[in-house]
């Protein structure tokens, strides 16, 4: 009975073994992973047999497999049974679990992974270079070149959408501004409670003692220095803890101030490394708006327009001239202040001589022109809006008012063309709809503008004339890539070019000549 039950024991395990072994290797592969990575199982083998002092040959001899099957295996050109891995694992003195990690065994075998699976790249085989195969011959150092290269072909031809990405999360942060009125109740209290520290007594402009005692308090010194590269407008070392901005000829007073705040923002708000760009412009924001609040205090800043909307006279100028700021700094700063404490709804706008908008605020309503993902940066707003009219107004007035009436409704701004300190002027402007005008010194204005659809739709006789015959050159512009399209919009001929501008000043010539 014994020696039969051992016999009917022995048939089972034979029957089963297949089984087992099938199991089995699904349970390697589904830890090692669904697929191995063949590439790598080759690297991985040829490390394990030469460490072992053998030769394909010996290794063919254990295990009862050819040399060139062997070969084969090692290069990544066959894929073994879950038996084969186990013999040459027997063989090797390892385990099959080893062979199939999905990392490469050494360095070495890394960069020739990397350099093989570029050679596959369609960007690579564009180049039209010949198979080169990563031998032995080949030293680390060359190896490590030629798959650094390799890498940097296969990089650059990878799409880029760091635009586009920039583009949505400025739209998304546009959103939570205009949610929030564009407000921080944080970073007021933050930069309120820096001040009193700091010893402010409560009205007019920042000292340079009271800022140098702001500074200090987290930490930090400022030293003016000559040297400053050229594409950094501050440097701090964290370890000395020391600030560096450019020397008194390279960096004026009031751009210093608002420097070194911008640069202690990020630190009095604690923020940290990012690698998302989206966390990188609330930074900015976040670190900007600090800035503001320590330049142009809440509290006398409040005082001070609550005053000016009871005569019905504010201006920015007047927030610009009491705190030594910027006009751009000061409006940015009555957006903060002017919806929560005013109870006025506004819109800003920042935009270049032909109309482009680099900036944008609004909670309004006005409708800005805006791309089918929301984003502005790169549009142009009609020629009739203030923002453009202002480059054109006659006389030599520093500031530029007006009404527009939209599909939307009717409008106030106030436009400020900016040249002091840009090579390109640009213009600043600031508005609200016409119930809350009559608060703005300048709304008794007559300059009344018309940007319905009806009105800025383009004259079809005007079009038919010109569009094939009209060569614009363009100006030289200080950001070349705000006047290309989206990617989700094809190129045009004259990338940046108002050619209703040139089409209307072509049929003006026309008519000159012709009278």
């Amino acid at each position: 009975m014994l020696i039969a039950s051992d016999h009917r024991s022995q048939n089972l395990h034979r029957r089963e073994a297949p089984k087992l072994l099938a199991d089995t290797s699904s349970a390697i592969l589904s830890h090692m992973g669904t697929e191995p990575d063949l590439l790598v199982l080759g690297r991985r083998l040829r490390h394990v047999r030469r460490t072992r002092g053998l030769t394909l040959a010996d290794l063919a001899e254990r295990t009862g497999r050819p040399p060139a099957y062997l070969s084969r295996l090692e290069n990544g050109r066959v894929e073994p049974r879950l038996g084969v891995l186990s013999d040459l694992a027997e063989a090797l003195d390892t385990t099959t679990a080893d062979l199939l990690e999905d990392a490469p065994p050494d360095r070495r075998a890394e960069l020739e992974l990397e350099l093989l699976r570029a050679q596959n790249h369609p960007a690579y085989a564009e180049l039209g270079l010949p198979p080169l195969k990563p031998s032995r011959r080949l030293s680390d150092e060359v190896l490590e070149h030629l798959a650094g290269l390799s890498r940097a072909v296969c990089e650059q031809s990878a799409p880029v959408d760091t635009t586009e990405s920039a583009r949505r999360a400025n739209s998304e942060l546009r959103g939570e501004m205009r949610d929030r009125s564009n407000y921080f109740t944080d970073i007021e209290q933050i930069a309120a409670e820096g001040l009193a520290r700091a010893g402010y007594p409560g009205s007019g402009p920042i000292s340079e003692r009271v800022l140098t005692e702001l500074v200090s308090s987290y930490g930090f010194r400022i030293e003016r220095v000559a040297g400053l590269p050229r594409t950094a407008r501050s440097i701090t070392d964290t370890r000395d803890r020391v600030i560096f901005i450019g020397d008194q000829d390279h960096l004026k007073v009031r751009q210093a101030r608002s420097v070194v705040l911008q640069t202690l923002g990020h630190f009095a708000l604690e923020h940290s490394d990012t690698s998302d760009f989206g966390d990188y412009l609330r930074q900015r924001i976040e670190s900007n708006y600090f800035s503001a609040a320590v330049l142009a205090p809440e509290a006398p800043a409040v005082e001070l327009l609550s005053e000016a909307k009871r005569q019905g006279d504010i201006s920015v100028e007047d927030l610009k001239e009491m705190f030594y700021i910027s006009y751009e700094m000061a409006a940015h700063r009555f957006t903060n202040l002017a919806t929560v404490h005013l109870g006025i709804p506004v819109h800003f706008l920042r935009t270049d001589a032909e109309g482009v908008i680099t900036k944008a605020y609004e909670n309004d309503g006005l409708p800005f022109p805006v791309t089918s993902d929301g984003g502005l940066e790169g549009e142009r707003v009609p020629r009739q809006w203030g923002a453009r009219q202002a480059w054109g107004a006659e006389g030599h007035f520093l500031l530029h008012e007006q009404y527009t009436v939209l599909d939307a409704g009717e409008y106030f701004c106030i436009t400020y063309i900016e040249t002091e300190h840009d090579r390109y002027p640009y213009a600043i402007t600031l508005g609200t709809t016409v119930e809350h005008a009559q608060h703005f010194r300048g709304s008794e204005t007559l300059r009344r503008e018309h940007a319905r659809s009806r009105d800025v739709e383009p004259d079809p006789r005007l079009v038919r004339d010109w569009e094939r015959v009209a060569w614009p050159s363009a100006a030289e512009r200080s950001h070349v890539l705000s006047a290309l399209p989206p990617s989700q919009r094809s190129f045009v001929p004259f990338p940046g070019i108002d050619l209703l501008d040139v089409y209307r000043f072509l049929d003006r010539q026309r008519r000159r000549r012709d009278s």
